[in-house]
């Protein structure tokens, strides 16, 4: 099932204000609760760490800044 636009958009607010600090605070224990690593690849574990929240939320953020496709265009000719 598609979400709707107003769907996305409420759920990447959520995301956005409830998960992706959620997801800091795992990553950062998860980092924490191994061995330092050395800075040539604690580096590249945090890029990696910080680019994978958004993996399963793709979906819900595509064209959420774009104006509302449902809602028919104003046009003032």
């Amino acid at each position: 099932m598609a979400l709707s636009y107003k769907a996305r958009k409420r759920w990447s607010l959520v995301v956005l204000l409830v998960g992706m600090p959620a997801y800091v605070v795992l990553a950062v224990t998860l980092m924490g609760h191994i061995q330092r690593l050395p800075l040539w690849l604690e580096v590249p574990a945090y890029l990696v760490l910080g680019f994978a929240w958004i993996l399963p939320f793709k979906r819900v953020f595509l064209g959420v800044g774009q104006p509302d496709p449902d809602q028919p265009a104003d046009h003032d000719e």
